[in-house]
C-alpha cells in the first residue's frame, strides 16, 4: 500500500516519476488567469489566522461546507475564524475522492510544514501550527508568490479599473513577479443587466468617450485596452454563458443599442446580436494588439435566488450549464474572424467537459503558422480541475490535436495559497506520458519527452502570451 501522499504522489510508474522529479517539479509558475486581487498584492497584505487565508472568498470550499449540512454562520458568517476552521476540518476529513482534499494537504505541507492529516480531532494542532508560521515567518501576500516561484501573474481586471496597484508593484523593484492585468469587459458586453447605463457611465468617464451609440462604446473600450497594453496587458477574458453567433447589421446594433440607452431591456435575438458584435469587436482588437482572447463559458450563475439575495455573486451557487452545444456557434464565431485575417491567438474553456472533444476538432480548423498552438483548449475548468477532469481534457487534447504546444495550467483562483494545483497538474501529466511510456505506446526519448513536459509546464505560456521576463 502506498503511503498517503508521499512524494511520488500520482506517479504510478518510474517513468512518470522521473519526468516529475527531474524535469516538471521545480520550473517556475506562470499563473496567467486568477482572480487575486493586485491591491492585496501591492499592499503586501499579512494575515492574521489560517480562516483569513484560506477560507475568505473561497467557494469551493464554501461548497463543500454546505452539503456537510454545516450552518451559513460558520461560513460565511458572523462565527469566529476559529469555529468557522474547526468546521472545515470536521468536513474535510470526510472528502475522500474530492480535489479539496489534496489540494488542502499539499498546501498545508508546501507552506506550514504540517506532514499528517487534518481532521477535526487535528484542527487545533493545525490551527496553531499554521498561525504560528504567519506571525514568525511574516507569511505575506508576496511572501507566498516568492515561495511558490511564480514568474507571473495575470489578474482579472475590469476596463474602468485605473490599474493603479499594478503601477505601484511594477515599480518596486525588489519584487520580481510580474503581476499583469487582463482585460475583462464583460460589465460592457452584458447589455441586458439592469445596471448596464450606469456601467456605461462609470466607462465614459473613464474613457472620456460620450457614449451615446454602439460605435462610441466601441471607441471607448478601444481607449481602455490602449491603457492596459500600456501597463503590460496581454490578454482579455472574457465569461460567458455560452459561445453564441448571431450576425447583423451595423444598423441593427446601432438600433438595439439606441433603445438600450432609452431604457428599454433587449429581447434575447437583440441581446445575442449585440454580444456577438460586440465580441467581434473586441476579438479584433485583440488581434491588432496581439493579446490572447480567452472565452469561458458554459456556466449557469447564481442559481439559488434566496440565497443569492443574501449573499450576492461568487458565494457558490453556480452550476454547469450544459443546455446548449456551443461547438458550431464556436466554429462561426471563430470563422467570422478569420475570414479577413483578424482571429487572435484564443484559449477555449467550456466548463461542460462533454464538450472536450468538440473543442479539440473546433481549434483544429483555426490552427496556421501566424503562431504556434494559436487557438488552445484551455486547462480544465473550475468544475473540472480534479484528477479525472484534467485527465480526461488532456486525453483528448493528446488524441485530437497535439498536446506538446498546450500552455498548461491556470489557478483561476482568488487564494493565495492555490498555486499548488499546478504542482497537482503537472503530477498527472507526468503520470499520463509516464503511462504511455510504459506501455509501449510512446518511445521512452528522454530529450523529447523533457522538452514536451518543461514546455507544458513552463515555456509555452510564456512564449504564447509574449511575456517578457
Amino acid at each position: 500500500m502506498k503511503e498517503f501522499m508521499d512524494q511520488d504522489f500520482l506517479l504510478s510508474r518510474q517513468t512518470a516519476k522521473t519526468l516529475y522529479h527531474e524535469y516538471a517539479k521545480n520550473l517556475p509558475i506562470v499563473d496567467y488567469h486568477c482572480h487575486i486581487n493586485p491591491k492585496d498584492i501591492a499592499q503586501d497584505i499579512t494575515f492574521d489566522n489560517i480562516t483569513q487565508l484560506w477560507l475568505g472568498g473561497d467557494h469551493y470550499k464554501w461548497r463543500l461546507m454546505r452539503s456537510n449540512g454545516i450552518e451559513e454562520k460558520y461560513i460565511t458568517g458572523n462565527a469566529s475564524d476559529r469555529e468557522k476552521f474547526q468546521k472545515w476540518a470536521e468536513t474535510l476529513e470526510l472528502a475522500i475522492g474530492n480535489p479539496l482534499y489534496h489540494w488542502s494537504h499539499l498546501e498545508l505541507r508546501r507552506y506550514f510544514g504540517f506532514e499528517k492529516t487534518l481532521n477535526g480531532e487535528t484542527a487545533e494542532e493545525v490551527w496553531n501550527i499554521c498561525n504560528e508560521v504567519l506571525r514568525n515567518q511574516n507569511l505575506s501576500a508576496r511572501d507566498i508568490i516568492k515561495q511558490s516561484n511564480v514568474k507571473v501573474l495575470c489578474t482579472t481586471d475590469d476596463p474602468i479599473d485605473s490599474l493603479e496597484y499594478h503601477k505601484q508593484i511594477a515599480d518596486d523593484e525588489s519584487f520580481k513577479t510580474k503581476v499583469l492585468p487582463a482585460f475583462r469587459p464583460d460589465e460592457a458586453i452584458n447589455i441586458e443587466k439592469a445596471d448596464y447605463l450606469t456601467y456605461l457611465n462609470k466607462l465614459s468617464k473613464v474613457s472620456k468617450v460620450k457614449i451615446d451609440s454602439f460605435n462610441s462604446l466601441c471607441k471607448a473600450l478601444k481607449n481602455r485596452m490602449d491603457y492596459f497594453n500600456s501597463i503590460g496587458c496581454r490578454t482579455s477574458d472574457h465569461g460567458l454563458d455560452s459561445v453564441i453567433y448571431y450576425p447583423a447589421t451595423i444598423d441593427e446594433i446601432e438600433e438595439i443599442m439606441r433603445k438600450r440607452l432609452e431604457g428599454h431591456l433587449p429581447s434575447n435575438e437583440e441581446k445575442y446580436k449585440f454580444i456577438t458584435a460586440l465580441l467581434l469587436f473586441l476579438g479584433r482588437q485583440n488581434h491588432s494588439l496581439d493579446w490572447v482572447m480567452q472565452l469561458h463559458y458554459g456556466v449557469k450563475r447564481d442559481n439559488n435566488i434566496r440565497k443569492f439575495n443574501t449573499l450576492g455573486p461568487n458565494t457558490g451557487y453556480d452550476c454547469i450549464d450544459n443546455s446548449r452545444n456551443s461547438s458550431a456557434q464556436l466554429a462561426d464565431f471563430l470563422n467570422a474572424l478569420d475570414i479577413n485575417d483578424q482571429l487572435p491567438k484564443t484559449i477555449i474553456y467550456s466548463l461542460d467537459p462533454v464538450e472536450n472533444a468538440a473543442i479539440d476538432t473546433v481549434i483544429g480548423c483555426f490552427q496556421d503558422s501566424s503562431a504556434i498552438g494559436k487557438i488552445q483548449h484551455g486547462s480544465a475548468w473550475w468544475f473540472n480541475d480534479h484528477e479525472i477532469g484534467m485527465r480526461e481534457h488532456l486525453s483528448s487534447l493528446a488524441s485530437i490535436s497535439l498536446i506538446c504546444n498546450f500552455v498548461g495550467m491556470l489557478t483561476d483562483s482568488r487564494s493565495f495559497l492555490s498555486y499548488t494545483r499546478h504542482e497537482y497538474f503537472r503530477r498527472i501529466l507526468c503520470d499520463m506520458f509516464g503511462d504511455l511510456v510504459e506501455s509501449g505506446r510512446f518511445p521512452n526519448d528522454t530529450k523529447v519527452l523533457k522538452k514536451i513536459v518543461e514546455n507544458i509546464s513552463y515555456y509555452n505560456s510564456i512564449n504564447y502570451f509574449g511575456f517578457d521576463i
